[in-house]
């Protein structure tokens, strides 16, 4: 009977420390995992960045029609006058969070009762989990959805966030991709010359 009890005990003691090497190993993977491709952030070489984008400072900005979360559509050709800022985002996407997350204080309020119009547009994702997300956070400016990336595609192709900053005459004169305090700083910049002109 002791022996049969001794046996066991070194079984369970033997399954446990499988089952620890096991997590160990889980947590080293998901700790030492690279980013992975497919998340489409804006972690990559500059060159591949480079590739992926379509429109350039300069350029006329490509026109379209985005439907809004509330069901409004706004087409950028009728903005004309108004300086844009367009922000292509994903919920998944963690610079994206942190864009948005600035959205209000750093540009809406910032720049409130000028002729500023901003566009955060999603990018790829359903109306339920754009909703899901804005609700969660508690933001109240307006969203517009691309679920199909037909809005996105003319102006690259691949990598969130990326910001357009559009002038009173429809032209391009920011692009940036990713998101950290630079590039907060380089679209607010942007958006007080375009304002002033």
């Amino acid at each position: 009977m002791a022996n049969k009890t001794k046996h066991t005990k070194r079984g369970s003691t033997t399954s446990l420390v499988a089952m620890l090497v096991i997590l160990l190993a889980l947590v080293a993977a998901i700790i030492f995992w690279p980013v992975e491709a497919s998340a489409n952030s804006a972690v990559q070489q500059p060159q591949d960045i480079e590739s992926t984008t379509l429109i350039h400072a300069g350029d006329v900005a490509p026109d379209f029609t985005v439907e809004m979360l509330d069901g409004k559509r706004v087409t950028l050709s009728s903005l004309r006058g108004k300086v844009v800022l367009v922000s292509f985002w994903a919920t998944w996407c963690p610079p994206c969070r942190q864009e948005m997350s600035h959205m209000q204080e750093g540009v809406i309020d910032r720049f409130a009762g000028s002729d500023l119009v901003v566009l955060p547009i999603s990018r790829g994702e359903k109306r339920e989990t754009v909703e899901k997300f804005i609700e969660k956070m508690g933001y109240g400016f307006p969203v517009g959805l691309d679920a199909d990336q037909s809005i996105y595609s003319k102006y690259a192709s691949n990598y969130v966030p990326r910001s357009v900053v559009i002038n009173r005459e429809g032209e391009v004169v920011y692009v940036a991709v990713g998101y950290d305090e630079q590039i907060a700083q380089e679209i607010g910049v942007a958006i007080a010359e375009s304002l002033q002109k």
